[in-house]
């Protein structure tokens, strides 16, 4: 009865120092350019800024038709990805769609819409407004910090249980089939 015992504590000691590597964390997004949400005049490039260096990037300009705006292949500087546009961007609604590869090989996606407003919608807006009415011309002032914190408050990473925790998970579950199936009876 104590050679089963101290098997299967063997086998878990074994388990847990297998297991005991140190935590693998993902990068996430730090920053974008243009923001999320954001309304910008014109769009040159794209810039993407990850916590960690990345590798593998694939970055995606997509309009609301579907035509896709990127020119060549993303430029990776540790944890800046930059990709050019075609000019001039039109505007509208577009959407970044970005892909990369983090250090602990994870892959990471996401997301960022933003518009394009072009040069002539800060013009009709302000032309707009009565000369003396100082609420209207302030109100453009307000309305731009508004699209910042909503785009620091995206990470665009995926969220998850990483994979250490569940090595740990059935690492201890197979030292108990272990446990019972050497501590059941034998015929």
């Amino acid at each position: 009865m104590k050679r089963p015992f101290l098997a299967a504590l063997a086998a878990l000691l074994a388990a847990l120092l297998l297991c005991a590597a140190p935590a693998q964390a993902h990068t996430s997004l730090k920053s974008s350019d243009p923001q999320k949400n954001a309304q910008v005049k014109a769009l040159q490039k794209v810039t993407l800024e990850f916590a960690d260096s990345v590798q593998f990037p694939v970055v995606v300009v997509r309009g609301e038709d579907g035509k896709r705006y990127e020119k060549g292949a993303p430029v990776v500087d540790g944890p800046k990805v930059t990709e050019a546009v075609t000019e001039p961007v039109p505007p509208g609604r577009y959407t970044i769609a970005w892909r990369v590869v983090s250090p602990d090989g994870h892959p990471l996606e996401g997301e960022i819409p933003f518009t394009v407003i072009g040069d002539q919608s800060l013009g009709t807006a302000t032309s707009a407004a009565a000369p003396g009415d100082p609420s209207s011309a302030s109100a453009p002032a307000a309305a731009a910090p508004a699209t910042a914190p909503a785009a620091q408050a995206d990470d665009g990473g995926q969220r998850g249980v990483p994979g250490w925790i569940w090595a740990v998970i059935f690492g201890i579950a197979g030292v108990g089939i272990g446990m019972f199936l050497s501590l059941r009876k034998k015929p």
